[in-house]
């Protein structure tokens, strides 16, 4: 008997971007987005979700004017959580860019791969406060539904009929960028030949705020100008934020042949796990440094090879100094010479969908030449050495950039992407 092919024995496949989408606190689309974020402003504000004068946490990145309405059916909208909303949002908009089409496909050789860290947490919220006050024939008989983390994942594919691989990855911070780079890997070696990837999570409510807060993961800041400044010697802490970023992935010819825009190629990835402690990072950021690493030699590139890095760098104490240590440790002299810049310095950290929005932008970057500033940024710390663009965006070419993203529980992943064509490709 003749078995099928394994991904293995595949040759691998060239996989790209030729859609995205983006709802966040700078933009209700990925264009309005950028254009905020290379301007150098910020989408953090006095937190407006709920009264928060008895919490430790004053700001928050919300997304603003956000109207389901704008981007689904009314009766839809009733039925999905903040956090699907965003993602069907997203993707809507990437679906339009790369042109996707249905009919155009094999609904089993498309996926959908959509990381949220939460879920539907306000659901959540809400539906425990009205059996507390109410009894539990109150309760929604949508209550599981919205609140369950897969569901932006399986509505976007009954929706758009997609019948291929479909899941939600939930690895708390990182959830974005391993949803993104599974798809990758599920393309390059063969198992489908598209997949609308992402991340998206709405966690702006008094349960997690009061979690996040009183383990004082949050910064106690009242200043939206000085909050969330990744790197910077008096960062106290992250801004919780919202959103999602959706991408179309395709295996290249597959887009060739149906005259898509290509934006960028995904070349690399790279994930690993601290086996370090449920919240703290690993202080010597080994094994963040091997997610690097993996998504270099996976792109077939050097650490020289490296142009710019969109960093975790999420304002905390330990993240942004072990951070600075793996790249150090990733990659050896390249660092001198390596442009490094956290954009959650203007967006905030959107939790499970930081991930896939930084990687929107990291499209961004190498197909512009511009590099994003990390906003707020004034005063140097000698524990945080690199060159984090605190200038304002810098322009100059991109031809190999890399997203890092860490979690809760020790994960971390990488992703590489190259600027297309390729010089070669080119020439």
């Amino acid at each position: 008997m003749t078995m099928p092919e394994t991904p293995s024995r595949i040759a691998p496949r060239r996989v790209v971007v030729t859609g995205m989408g983006a709802i966040t606190p700078l933009g209700l689309s990925m264009p309005d987005t950028w254009r905020e974020l290379i301007a150098g402003h910020h989408g953090i504000a006095p937190l407006d979700h709920f009264d928060s004068s008895d919490y430790r946490a004053y700001l928050a990145a919300q997304v603003q004017d956000f109207n389901p309405a704008d981007f689904m059916d009314k009766r839809e909208a009733r039925r999905l959580d903040r956090f699907s909303q965003f993602a069907l949002a997203a993707t809507q908009e990437a679906t339009q860019q790369a042109g996707y089409r249905t009919e155009d496909w094999d609904p089993y050789r498309v996926g959908v791969m959509i990381g949220t860290g939460i879920g539907g947490i306000q659901t959540f919220q809400n539906e425990c406060v009205k059996l507390a006050q109410s009894g539990p024939r109150m309760i929604s008989p949508l209550f599981i539904p919205m609140m369950i983390g897969n569901i932006a994942a399986g509505k976007v594919g009954i929706d758009l009929g997609i019948k291929g691989a479909t899941l939600d990855i939930t690895t708390a911070c990182t959830s974005g960028t391993n949803a993104i780079g599974e798809a990758f890997r599920k393309i390059k070696y063969g198992e489908l030949d598209c997949c609308i990837a992402g991340g998206t999570e709405a966690p702006i409510c008094e349960i997690a705020v009061a979690g996040f807060g009183n383990m004082k993961a949050l910064t106690p800041s009242k200043d939206p100008d000085r909050a969330s400044i990744p790197f910077d010697r008096e960062r106290s802490g992250f801004v919780i934020g919202e959103g999602a970023g959706i991408l179309i992935l395709e295996e290249l010819e597959a887009a060739r042949r149906r005259g898509a825009r290509i934006l960028a190629e995904i070349a690399g990835y790279g994930t690993t796990g601290d086996a370090y402690h449920i919240t703290s990072p690993a202080p010597d950021g080994s094994s963040a440094a091997r997610a690097m690493t993996e998504a270099i030699e996976e792109a077939g590139e050097s650490p020289e090879a490296v142009d710019y890095i969109n960093a975790h760098g999420t304002s905390t104490p330990l993240n942004d100094k072990y951070e600075t240590m793996a790249i150090h440790t990733a990659l050896g002299k390249a660092c001198s010479k390596v442009a490094v810049s956290s954009t959650k310095g203007a967006l905030g950290h959107l939790l499970g969908a930081s991930g896939a929005v930084e990687a929107c932008i990291l499209v961004n970057t190498v197909r512009e030449g511009v590099i994003p500033p990390t906003v707020g940024y004034r005063e140097a710390d000698p524990d945080c050495d690199l060159d984090y663009v605190t200038e304002g965006s810098r322009v100059r070419p991109v031809r190999l950039a890399l997203s890092n993203s860490f979690g809760f529980g020790g994960h971390n992943g990488c992703l590489a992407v190259k600027a297309y064509p390729s010089e070669e490709e080119k020439a």
